[in-house]
């Protein structure tokens, strides 16, 4: 029999070796029981899938990316047939895997509660003790449907598999039951080991050996959700789960969803009155109040005064323009679901900006420019407005009003490697002073497939995608590819930053434009050295991205525990007694003069009261005053650790303060 090549994995390392065709999958890897499913070419098979002749292997473990997957679909799996086990008469949608665990739609009669889901716990770990086996069965469309006949969903999802139907089942989930677009129709079936079928979903696999390779897991709540997320579809009910590959690695999980919820900046916002969502001006438009309004205005000044280092120029643009600008610009007939309905002013259509890279084009081009010009570097604050669907729409992190940190770079074809440098540089030293320090670069490109999303020729895009590989690939961070992520008129990066608690944020952007400059658009020139007039190349960037975003980033990754040159308050001073009260306000005043943010806690309650009302709103430095440090002309000086210094000269305490704020430490 012929020789398949092996590559196993093991402990990191790969390892080669042959095997020959008929053998099945599992039996290569049977001394290693973290191996759940093998890599067949670029395909994820079940362990019980035959190898034939030419197959490269590669072992998949159960803590791998792909292994999860597998895991968390196959406990999606396990659910669903818990579920039809308590409730006969539920109806099945889709149950894919997602970041971090899976979930199941259901058409049931009343929407699951609470008590509900220990039910289905207590029923799937039942199903996972009995070791039902996963197996594969490939069908037919006519025997799927008469089988499936009371799934609707399923029904549907069938038809969509091929046919005219095909391109709308696109839309549904990762992992959903039908290979879309033709290709085999598979049914798996959970069996018990006396050989009865306990139950069968339509799917495409691959899954588990057994359940009893679900080594721990949780559902972790229900939620309204509409059939392939279109609302004018029936709402079904949606149970989240998460499943590991270890009950150690369950619990990390869980602890880091307790902390995340600590850290959650709506709920910061609102102990530390930082901003708030009044329903009297719309869903995801935030206001801040003053002591949110000091943070938000550090950020600014801090970046308004790194642009101009940078060799940025300061703009203004309006918040609204005609609409037949965001025609030329490209936004209406590529991004016009993002932005908001038109407004009539005088009898004509006016947009509120989602972007304000057009209005930065008026500006370039309001003049002849010169090649000495170049690279133009435009700069502001620009309020923008995205129509977010409801569902989407998240405190802070995503919002329908916003202002950017929005910056434009005209340069020549040339120049434009070393201006993307440059601004990812800038990024980058950005973010470390905000106290980021952990970045990935994700690389966003053109879906092929899918040419009437993006504009511009093949070679324009290949040339522009290329410069910032290379750029990317010379800054030393990971490097990941997003295809089909680029914006629609060029590919961008994107810097990815994990906080304090490993999660990760998209920050900046930075994308390669040369289709907006082009002369079917804004017509954007400079004067060569030759006298010619060529085409710029349009770097965008922002740095912040949003500032309402970095500010709820912010929030949770200092857990509201800002650093104190972003505190909204510096100092806490707090009198023992009212008769210190003086003192202390004289100190405050000195403090003012010198920039730093100081309150005096002159209220009745006891002073302990007025330590722990500090630490809860989490600022940094407390200086007490009692008899002795009015007639020493000290303070006992109080860190938001605990620390505490007793007898610290007034001018120490003070400079203290300042070194903190202008070295922009991280106490």
């Amino acid at each position: 029999m012929s020789e398949i090549k092996v590559v196993r994995v093991h402990a990191g390392e790969r390892q080669e070796r042959t095997a020959t065709a008929g053998t099945k999958a599992w039996e290569l890897f049977a001394d290693d029981t973290d191996v759940v499913a093998a890599r067949v070419g670029d395909q994820l098979k079940d362990l019980s899938y035959v190898l034939g002749d030419g197959d490269e292997v590669e072992s998949v473990a159960i803590d791998s990316p792909d292994g999860r997957d597998i895991l968390r679909h196959s406990a999606a799996h396990v659910m669903a047939q818990a579920v039809q086990q308590l409730w006969p008469d539920a109806r099945l949608g889709i149950g894919p895997p997602v970041e971090n665990g899976f979930y199941y739609d259901f058409d049931v009669a009343t929407p699951f509660v609470p008590e509900d889901l220990a039910k289905i716990e207590t029923a799937m770990r039942k199903i996972i003790k009995e070791g039902q086996r996963f197996e594969r069965r490939v069908t037919t469309d006519a025997d799927a449907l008469d089988e499936l006949k009371d799934e609707p969903y399923k029904i549907e999802l069938i038809g969509l598999k091929g046919g005219s139907g095909a391109g709308d089942a696109e839309s549904v989930a990762e992992g959903a039951s039908v290979e879309v677009g033709g290709g085999e129709l598979t049914i798996y079936d959970n069996v018990r080991r006396n050989g009865e079928v306990a139950w069968s979903d339509l799917c495409r696999g691959p899954h588990l050996p057994t359940t009893k390779r679900i080594p721990a897991f949780k559902l972790m709540r229900s939620a309204a959700a509409y059939w392939r997320g279109d609302e004018k579809n029936k709402q079904l009910q949606r149970i989240y789960g998460t499943a590991w590959e270890s009950k150690e690695a369950l619990e990390e999980h869980l602890h880091r969803i307790e902390e995340a919820e600590r850290r959650d900046h709506r709920k910061l916002g609102r102990e530390l009155d930082l901003f708030s969502f009044p329903d009297e001006i719309g869903s995801g438009l935030p206001v801040f109040h003053p002591r949110g309004g000091v943070i938000k205005r550090e950020m600014e000044d801090y970046v308004r005064q790194r642009h101009i280092e940078e060799g940025f120029e300061y703009v203004g643009t309006p918040h609204i323009a005609k609409e037949p600008l965001f025609y030329t610009s490209g936004h209406l007939p590529y991004y016009g679901e993002g932005m908001f309905p038109a407004l009539d002013v005088d009898g004509m259509d006016y947009r509120l900006k989602a972007m304000n890279c057009p209005m930065h084009n008026l500006i370039y081009r309001s003049r002849q420019r010169s090649y000495r010009e170049l690279p133009l570097r435009l700069f502001e604050f620009g309020s923008v407005y995205r129509h977010e669907k409801s569902g989407v729409v998240h405190g802070l992190t995503r919002v329908r009003g916003f202002a950017q940190d929005d910056s434009h770079s005209y340069v020549t074809p040339e120049q434009a490697p070393a201006e993307i440098k440059h601004l990812l540089d800038f990024c980058l030293g950005l973010f470390r002073d905000f106290g980021l320090e952990d970045f990935y670069l994700e690389l966003s490109t053109r879906d092929d497939s899918k040419p009437d999303k993006f504009i511009g020729s093949d070679e324009d895009w290949a040339m522009a995608t290329e410069v910032l590989r290379e750029v990317c690939e010379q800054s030393g961070l990971e490097l990941v590819p997003d295809p089909g992520g680029a914006a629609y008129y060029g590919p961008k990066v994107s810097v990815q930053a994990r906080d304090a608690i490993g999660r990760t944020w998209q920050m900046s952007t930075i994308q390669y434009d040369f289709n907006q400059p082009s002369a079917e658009r804004f017509g954007l020139e400079y004067v060569a050295a030759d006298g010619t007039r060529q085409q710029p190349v349009m770097i965008h960037s922002a740095k912040f991205g949003s500032i309402e975003r970095f500010i709820g980033v912010l929030v949770e990754h200092y857990a509201g525990a800002f650093p104190p040159w972003l505190a909204p308050v510096q100092v806490q001073a707090i009198p023992i007694a009212e008769r210190h009260h003086d003192y202390l306000f004289d100190i405050a005043k000195r403090m003012r003069s010198q920039g730093i943010r100081v309150e005096v806690d002159d209220s009745d309650d006891r002073m302990q009261k007025k330590i722990r009302n500090a630490q809860l709103q989490k600022v940094p430095f407390m200086m007490i005053a009692g008899d002795d440090d009015v007639e020493a002309g000290a303070v006992s000086f109080r860190y938001r650790d605990g620390r505490q210094d007793n007898g610290v000269p007034v001018e120490e305490a003070i400079e203290r303060v300042r070194q903190a704020v202008a070295s922009r430490e991280q106490v």
